[in-house]
Formats: C-alpha cells, sequence, structure tokens
C-alpha cells in the first residue's frame, strides 16, 4: 500500500527579485512499512522535502498524499490535526520541554492525539521505564533521544519523520537510536523516513531517495539492506 505520494510539488521562495526553487517538480511514491532514507548534501532541498510531508509547510505546486490525505489542500486547522495525529517527528536536538518528566514529556501527546498510545508502555519500548521520574537534564543525549522517539510513537503516527536524529550523538550511541528505529518499521510496520547528509545510515534503508538542488536524483530500492551491525561506521 502506498502511505506517501508527491506529484510534481515544487517549494518556490521570492524574496524581492529573486527566487528560490528550494524543491523543484519533485515525484516519489513510499510502500507503507518502510524504512526511507532521504539523502543529500546541506541545501539540497531535504529538510524542505521533511517539513512538506510533515505538514509544517505547504507546496507552491503539486500535490501530496499521505495515507490517502490530500495534504496539499489542508487549511491551517487541518495542518495541524494531521501533524497532531498523523505525523511522529524526531529532531536532531530532542525539543523535550525540560521542566516537565520524562513521563510528563511522553504523556503530553494524549491531548494533542486522539488515538495516542499509553506513554508508559512507549517509554518501556525504547528501555527507559527506570526513568519515568527524571527531567531531560538528567539524561544523556541517547536517553534523551529515546524520549523524544518515545513520545513521536505515542501518538501512533501512519509516518514517523527523523531529521538528522543522530546527529548529536557519538556513534555508538547513534547506532543504538538507529537499531530502534528500525525495530518500529519491522515490527510495528510503521514508515520510518530519516534525512541525512550520513551516507553510511543509507546502507540500512529499504529505500534511498537522493536530493541534490531540489530535485530528486534517484530512488533506489535495496532487497538487502544492512542492519546497524553490519554498517562500518
Amino acid at each position: 500500500m502506498k502511505i506517501v505520494q508527491f506529484e510534481d510539488v515544487s517549494k518556490i521562495y521570492v524574496s524581492g527579485d529573486h527566487v528560490l526553487r528550494a524543491l523543484d517538480h519533485v515525484s516519489f511514491s513510499l510502500d507503507e512499512g518502510k524504512f526511507v532514507v532521504i539523502l543529500g548534501p546541506s541545501g539540497a532541498g531535504k529538510s524542505t522535502l521533511l517539513n512538506l510531508l510533515g505538514g509544517l509547510d505547504t507546496p507552491s505546486e503539486g500535490k501530496i498524499v499521505v495515507a490517502g490525505r490530500d495534504v496539499s489542500e489542508l487549511t491551517e486547522n487541518e495542518l495541524a490535526d494531521y501533524r497532531a495525529s498523523k505525523v511522529g517527528f524526531v529532531f536532531q536536538f530532542y525539543n523535550l520541554i525540560p521542566t516537565l518528566t520524562v513521563y510528563e514529556n511522553v504523556a503530553l501527546v494524549s491531548e494533542i492525539s486522539e488515538n495516542a498510545l499509553e506513554a508508559k508502555e512507549m517509554i518501556a519500548r525504547v528501555g527507559l521505564s527506570d526513568h519515568l521520574n527524571n527531567f531531560p537534564a538528567e539524561l544523556s543525549g541517547g536517553e534523551q533521544q529515546r524520549i523524544s522517539i518515545a513520545r513521536a510513537l505515542a501518538k501512533n503516527p501512519d509516518v514517523l519523520l527523523c531529521d538528522e536524529p543522530t546527529g548529536a550523538l557519538d556513534s555508538l550511541t547513534g547506532v543504538s537510536v538507529l537499531k530502534l528505529l528500525l525495530e518500529m518499521t519491522r515490527q510495528d510496520h510503521k514508515t520510518v523516513v530519516i534525512v541525512t547528509h550520513n551516507q553510511n545510515i543509507a546502507k540500512m534503508a529499504d529505500v534511498v531517495i537522493r536530493v541534490k538542488n531540489g530535485k530528486i536524483k534517484s530512488v533506489e530500492e535495496q532487497d538487502n539492506p544492512l542492519s546497524a551491525d553490519e554498517v562500518d561506521w
């Protein structure tokens, strides 16, 4: 089943006489339950692509369909509902609320998502049940990223979007986080989309989308992706 479809999508920014095509007539589709890596250098357009997929921005041209819903036609209120219930976000710097405990950070999504999963269960999934009452500052970077993943999963999203999720972590901790994200795909059949410039992460992907100068250079399906332990980090 196709979970994501981009049809001739462009994102154009205009500043005075300057016109920037951050994305230029992009088309691709993704099947449900795939581990996807969007690869490209800084400024290639990959973060713009992720923002459009996540409903954080709207296309200038073209059509975006996620789980059968035309995201490109949604109003601001409908986009807010889409972000709250259909998409999970994992960012490079965690974005946890420092004044809330681990449990409170994850349980917060139950206030915005009707189909939210139980916070304690999601925290257990990422192996941090013994840190329920800790604050983010009391956790390591890897532990904070695991909690951000638990929070994203608690929304029970159709798609999990990750923007350089290991960029602030050492390689050993980063591998453990990637293993966790891969487990979400293999066991829970979630579609996980990772934006990165790290070529090694692409070796783990079912699908690798290469972006350059706002255009899709290639979409490659890998029949035998490596596990995180097989990649030379």
